[in-house]
């Protein structure tokens, strides 16, 4: 079994093009797992074999594909797991697809000098611990004694720890539709200091996806917001949301959080992003009565100005801060 990790080069405010990428991976294999904003799994289980190639050789026809019929470019890593597949991912250039082995010596050879950041779930505070100790690199994770990692980490983080370190990947590719998740993009037309300018974008965003899930009957369960930075960096911050909705002040409410809980200063923004995320049918959803009559006078409001909206167009009613 092979696995592909694939990150489109996006261009920035370019995320819209990833369901139709995502539909070219799937020519060749039903089982693609989204990974948004810009990469997916895709498992070659079968493909191989039906397609009289290999994966290095399908992952070269993806890239040739995803460059003709919609100009971006890909970086791909292949491994025989998810994690593998990640991990070659990160060593992989454009044009040049890396590739781990599928024999346990190869795997062994591939981990065994990357540092233990390198693996995925470990973050700097595990990595601290463990560099304290002198096993910096995974190679002396590996060699490690089970009970020593259990000791330095906890039990059942040590033992994943201790698999991943040797190789041992448990994870599978989960199909996923692109539907199952929502995303709305404010590129500002040159890199933007003002919070305020910020803000406004974020509600402009949060306001579109509210229409977008209460058109569908969909609401979210969690939400995801990408700082896209001049330097061409960016941050993610994702939010599970009190309740599931697609009500737009609840939607912006959680916006404005995780926007000032990064605590930018001086940041020079190129775009903002705001994704709904778990999606489900309205009419399966609870919503808890707060028996607050400014709240449900706002939630009418709201099932009118949509009305509107669908007769006379998105800019028929927005939010006064907006209308400028």
């Amino acid at each position: 079994m092979t696995i592909l990790c694939v990150r489109f080069r996006l261009p920035p405010m370019y995320e819209a093009a990833l369901p139709g990428l995502l539909g070219l991976l799937e020519e060749f294999t039903p089982v693609v797992e989204a990974l948004p904003p810009d990469g997916a799994l895709a498992d070659l289980g079968g493909a191989e074999r039906y397609f009289g190639r290999t994966a290095v050789e399908l992952a070269s026809v993806i890239r040739v594909r995803a460059l003709a019929l919609h100009g971006v470019d890909c970086v791909i890593g292949a491994g025989p797991g998810p994690m593998l597949a990640r991990m070659a991912l990160r060593a992989a250039r454009p044009g040049v697809t890396c590739v781990v082995p599928e024999d346990a010596d190869g795997i062994r050879e591939f981990l065994a000098g990357r540092p233990v950041l390198a693996l995925p779930g470990v973050g700097p505070a595990t990595a601290r611990t463990l560099d304290e100790y002198g096993l910096d690199t995974l190679g002396r994770v590996a060699a490690a004694p089970l009970s020593t990692l259990q000791r330095l980490v906890g039990a059942r983080a040590g033992r994943e720890l201790h698999e991943k370190a040797n190789g041992v990947d448990r994870g599978r590719v989960v199909p996923n539709a692109v539907s199952r998740s929502l995303a709305a993009e404010r590129p500002f037309s040159r890199d933007e200091l003002d919070p305020g300018r910020h803000r406004r974008a974020l509600l402009s965003a949060a306001e579109e996806l509210g229409a977008r899930l209460r058109a569908v009957g969909k609401v979210c369960r969690s939400l995801t917001l990408t700082v896209r930075y001049a330097d061409r960096s960016a941050t993610t911050r994702g939010r599970t949301l009190k309740e599931p909705t697609a009500h737009s002040v609840e939607l912006t409410r959680a916006a404005y959080g995780m926007y000032e809980a990064l605590g930018l200063q001086r940041a020079r923004v190129r775009a903002v992003v705001l994704r709904a995320e778990g999606l489900a049918p309205a009419e399966q959803a609870s919503h808890q009565l707060t028996f607050d009559p400014v709240d449900e006078k706002v939630r009418r409001i709201e099932e009118v100005a949509d009305r509107v909206r669908a007769k006379f167009g998105p800019r028929a009613v927005m939010p006064g801060s907006l209308a400028a």
